[in-house]
């Protein structure tokens, strides 16, 4: 419902509820920042200390010496993400290209076959697709976590073409009149015009490579191939009482790479996502 057609109490109720909303999804984040700060003792102090007494900023590099291959796991994890994002575009682009602007028999049908797939969970797939990686002799490497990407991703696809949908069709008419094959038609006329949508696919792949802990932990057995995700679960494993401080604080370090990122893309994610939802 429009704000404008509610009432002054109504908008009053409406911000206040959209307020407690912020002010719950927030909390935790804000929890994690503050014990990042704190001294050791003030972690899981009662009542709980918001405010750390003193401020601890040594904490950031005591976590990353506690890690040990810090940097390591950093550079393991942006390689993946960077792949997997690149993959990522390529793939669904094409077929949602294949879905939206190419006419060929069944087309529809294999479209709803595809988005069928989003309903199968990854537990239900884990044990063959294990199985296949373990005869191409994948396990313990990065392929197992990027390659996937390259096979299309049916949420990316569907985004993808909904937005290729609103794309005017006598462009790429105009174009196959002056000769131009599908591919080209595809590369230098719909990707330029869909660089918004192609920016939020980008985002949702990297987010998810960057944060995925479930994949690192089946596929990948050597440490030194270990991401993000899994040395932070590696460090809270080896440590004999969880130190909070130093985990928060590495926390904390992981995530700010994605708050950057999307601190300075937001406004056009923003765009492709109503631009994306709008179309079709």
């Amino acid at each position: 419902m429009p704000t404008h057609t509610l009432s002054p109490f109504g908008k009053i109720l409406l911000y206040l509820l959209l307020i407690l909303f912020a002010i719950q999804f927030a909390a935790p984040f804000a929890w994690m920042i503050s014990t990042a700060f704190k001294p050791l003792e003030e972690t899981m102090a009662l009542p709980p200390v918001w405010i750390p007494s003193e401020w601890k900023w040594e904490n950031f590099t005591d976590a990353i010496a506690s890690m040990g291959n810090f940097w390591r796991y950093a550079g393991n994890t942006i390689y993946v993400a960077l792949l997997s994002v690149i993959g990522s575009v390529l793939s669904s682009s094409l077929a949602a290209y294949g879905f939206s602007r190419i006419d060929w028999p069944g087309r529809d049908k294999v479209f709803y076959l595809c988005i069928a797939t989003m309903m199968i969970p990854f537990p239900v797939i884990m044990v063959p697709t294990y199985s296949l990686f373990r005869e191409l002799e994948w396990i313990g490497t990065f392929k197992t976590l990027y390659v996937p990407f390259f096979l299309g991703n049916a949420f990316n696809i569907f985004l993808l073409r909904q937005f290729f949908l609103g794309i005017p069709k006598s462009i790429t008419e105009a174009a196959r009149i002056d000769g131009c094959s599908e591919f080209r038609i595809f590369w230098q006329i719909i990707l330029p015009l869909s660089k918004s949508a192609l920016l939020v696919i980008a985002l949702f792949t990297f987010m998810h490579s960057w944060n995925d802990f479930f994949a690192p932990f089946i596929f990948i057995n050597d440490q030194d191939n270990y991401t993000l995700a899994l040395g932070l679960q590696a460090f809270q494993s080896r440590q004999g009482g969880t130190e909070w401080h130093y985990l928060m604080a590495a926390s904390t370090l992981i995530i700010l790479p994605l708050i950057v990122l999307f601190f300075f893309t937001q406004k056009t994610f923003i765009q492709g996502i109503t631009a994306t939802g709008s179309k079709g």
